[in-house]
């Protein structure tokens, strides 16, 4: 449902993205780890198609986001890490917005809209402007816009910045059902403990270079390590580990 082929993101003499090759099918939670500055955020923009590769591709259900880009986003939620509302609104009003944008009729947005503010605990903030809305439930208003048209594909960057304990919690319920019933997940977290208890399989970038791709428990072999996801981590991340070949698991 995802696949790079040999995506790559230069900016001037930094190569942000070198040589990404990702092939994620369909119903698979896929988390992406890395130090800060590996590269995360670049790929993300890369496979929602915000930035043009310097070379490859990324296609999302067979549809190049560069050459097909409304096919592609047809497919996506998307959440950033840094996400806009439009302060002025109120999430109702934002939410038949963003139904606008994906062509959806108003008949088939409102029932969506009652369902998700149901999920997410959004319907006391109806008639509230979205500027005065607390971070974690701005948060909890951009993923449920995100899931509004029913995509194939979500991408998500960082979803559990400002979200109390109840509020992660629905989010990571949301995200198993709906990789259970055959939606992809392309998350990117720094929390450890979200990719150990989400993900099918893990990525591990660093210096811009996927360097493990596998499950929890090959990526436990491949470091050496049997504790927790974090030992693993730190084990396959070392702060003077030179560019080196990928370690994917069979």
């Amino acid at each position: 449902m995802i696949l790079t082929e040999h995506l790559t993101k230069r900016f001037g003499g930094l190569t942000a993205v070198h040589d990404l090759n990702l092939d994620i099918p369909q119903g698979q939670c896929f988390a992406f780890l890395g130090p800060n500055g590996a590269g995360k955020t670049t790929t993300i923009k890369l496979l929602a198609g915000l930035l043009k590769p310097t070379s490859g591709r990324a296609l999302v259900g067979g549809h190049d986001i560069q050459k097909d880009p409304v096919a592609a986003r047809k497919l996506i939620g998307f959440v950033p890490d840094m996400p806009f509302l439009y302060d002025k609104l109120d999430p109702v009003e934002f939410m038949l917005f963003i139904g606008q944008l994906y062509g959806m009729r108003r008949g088939e947005v409102e029932p969506a809209i009652d369902e998700l503010f149901d999920v997410f605990d959004l319907n006391e903030t109806r008639k509230q402007i979205i500027e005065n809305l607390s971070h974690g439930t701005r948060q909890r208003l951009v993923i449920a816009s995100a899931l509004l048209h029913e995509p194939k594909v979500i991408i998500i960057d960082e979803p559990m910045v400002g979200l109390d304990p109840r509020s992660a919690r629905v989010v990571k319920n949301v995200l198993k059902q709906r990789s259970r019933a055959g939606v992809t997940v392309f998350l990117s977290t720094h929390i450890l403990s979200i990719a150990e208890e989400l993900a099918d399989r893990i990525g591990i970038l660093n210096r811009g270079k996927l360097i493990a791709t596998g499950t929890i428990d090959q990526l436990r072999e491949m470091s050496g390590e049997v504790g927790a996801l974090e030992d693993a981590f730190l084990a396959l991340t070392p702060e003077e580990e030179e560019e080196g070949a990928t370690r994917e698991a069979p």
